[in-house]
């Protein structure tokens, strides 16, 4: 008998197209605050209208998509939260990630995806200047704030990675610190780290504001700056570079990484944590879409598999390198030594 042959379909293709849809409906949710309304028992149409002062005839077509999306669930004439949704969209869930849309959803960003034929061309972002890297920019001030919420969870898995409890007496360089929550959660565990934060002054102010509610103002300190060229200090037992060098062609990571290799003490390591795709590059999915992303957004910058920044390591005169898993999310941690 042959094997049976998987009828062609458009399916994929038309959803694909009409992605923008999902978007703007769970954009439109969030505004409403419809999942924390029925969280908090406004579970019918007419009391979720009431409640976010929305016509019943909107409320009703997008509590319908937002249940066929998987986010709501019906019964009846009544919705519940999702297991997911309560999480992460309830804004009275300490894991709300909601106000990670004002980051995301930047009309710079988003208007550059209008363009994407011609990034493709030309292999790199069309955004004015140097993209989302260029000095200063305020769009690191909406990143700090919004995605401090996403971040929480893997800073705490990585300071628990780290063995931070164990309060060895640790110098730490939190590179592009942005909400400095990675820092932070360093400090928190260890009494006994002293978090040096690098980043724009803008930024700076919002990872300052963290360490404040965090208990660890005091062993918080702020170097004001491009990563590229202020002076780091010496001596460091730990440079942290969550979430950065994806931004940046493998030169550019290559020179960063030899002033973090000056810097750190003997002995010292580097841990980066970022999106690291297999190396095929389609997998896992998530990691390896975030390609995508940096083609947009910047001028050289990937989702690098772990062969990638193991010869950028090496190049930059690192003895070793070491891939690591996070026990929960898309991240993986490399752990180069000196």
């Amino acid at each position: 008998m042959p094997a049976t042959q998987t009828q062609p379909t458009p399916e994929l293709i038309f959803e694909t197209l009409n992605a923008y849809q999902r978007t703007a409906a769970l954009k439109a949710a969030i505004e409403l605050d419809i999942f924390t309304g029925i969280g908090e028992g406004s579970s019918t149409i007419a009391a979720l209208a009431k409640r976010c002062g929305a016509a019943e005839r909107g409320t009703r077509i997008l509590c319908d998509y937002m249940a066929i999306l998987g986010f709501l669930s019906k019964q009846g004439d009544r919705y519940a939260l999702t297991p997911d949704s309560a999480a992460f969209l309830d804004a009275r869930s300490p894991k709300c990630i909601a106000a990670c849309m004002h980051f995301l959803l930047v009309p710079d960003i988003v208007d550059g995806f209008k363009r994407f034929t011609e990034a493709v061309r030309q292999g790199a972002s069309v955004m004015a200047g140097e993209a989302t890297v260029e000095a200063d920019n305020p769009l690191w001030v909406e990143f700090a704030r919004s995605m401090a919420p996403m971040q929480s969870l893997p800073a705490e898995g990585l300071a628990r990675m780290l063995e931070s409890e164990k309060g060895e007496k640790w110098k730490v360089l939190d590179v592009a610190a942005g909400h400095g929550l990675f820092g932070i959660a360093i400090a928190r565990h260890n009494p006994n780290a002293e978090i040096y934060a690098l980043d724009w002054a803008k930024v700076l102010e919002v990872a300052g504001e963290n360490a404040r509610a965090a208990g660890v103002a005091s062993r918080h300190h702020a170097i004001a700056g491009s990563a590229f060229d202020v002076n780091m200090g010496s001596g460091y037992d730990l440079i942290l570079l969550t979430n950065f060098l994806h931004h940046y062609d493998p030169p550019a990571i290559e020179n960063l990484l030899r002033k973090v290799h000056a810097a750190l003490a003997p002995g010292g390591r580097a841990i980066t944590l970022d999106f690291i795709p297999n190396e095929d590059r389609v997998t896992p999915p998530l990691p390896a879409s975030f390609s995508v992303i940096m083609l947009n957004n910047t001028k050289g910058g990937e989702a690098y598999p772990f062969s990638e920044y193991e010869r950028m390591f090496r190049n930059a005169g690192f003895s070793s390198s070491e891939l690591r898993d996070m026990p929960a999310g898309p991240s993986r941690v490399i752990v180069s030594h000196k």
